[in-house]
């Protein structure tokens, strides 16, 4: 007989990681107002109700925080982006002579979802920013690992450290400036301390 009815209203839509679905979904971002209903009608208002985003797909509700994680095409242009940092840092304290050391990094970055990469555009893209004197560590490495960790589990970030080494391993032993830009690379994965030793105490 009597009720407590909520009507939506749409305030904004897009795309987003839907957990109900378990990927990429359009979204409405609702917010309404509760009334008491009699018999289906309307009587008295009782108030705002949470806003809430739901799925165009399976009409699931979540919370508005729901929109803060990454869509999964999202989150693949952020590894993306990381690896290539990553890559190009490494490089780039390694100097970039080494023809082996190219090849691993061109090889990383094709696999992370760049095919188009070579190594004539690697060592044109590292001229440029030595041009700028841009400092590669802190402004790629930084910034795109940054953007991507918080959605990564620890063998997810241990991951792209052991990239990082393989680039600097694939001419030769580790040398002091490779070894401080992987410390660096771990430090932007929030990676421990100890994980890092023991991830690169034998490279």
């Amino acid at each position: 007989m009597a009720g407590v009815r909520t009507a939506w209203r749409i305030v904004d839509d897009g795309d987003f990681f839907c957990a109900g679905c378990g990927g990429d979904r359009c979204y409405r971002l609702l917010t309404g107002r509760r009334r008491l209903t009699v018999l289906g009608l309307p009587v008295l208002p009782r108030g705002a109700a949470e806003p809430v985003v739901e799925c165009v797909s399976c009409r699931g509700h979540f919370p508005p925080d729901a929109l803060g994680q990454p869509t999964t095409t999202r989150l693949a242009g952020l590894l993306r982006d990381a690896v290539y940092a990553i890559a190009l840092a490494m490089l780039g304290a390694g100097g970039g002579e080494e023809a082996a050391a190219r090849r691993a990094a061109v090889a990383v970055i094709r696999d992370a979802g760049y095919p188009e990469c070579t190594e004539d555009g690697l060592l044109t893209l590292r001229a440029a920013m030595g041009r700028r004197r841009l400092p590669p560590l802190d402004h790629e490495v930084r910034a795109a690992v940054g953007a991507l960790t918080p959605h990564l589990a620890a063998p997810g970030r241990e991951a792209l450290l052991l990239l990082g080494a393989r680039v600097a391993l694939a001419d030769g032993p580790c040398t002091d400036a490779e070894r401080q830009t992987l410390s660096t690379i771990a430090e932007a994965l929030s990676l421990p301390v100890a994980a890092t030793e023991r991830l690169l105490g034998s490279r």
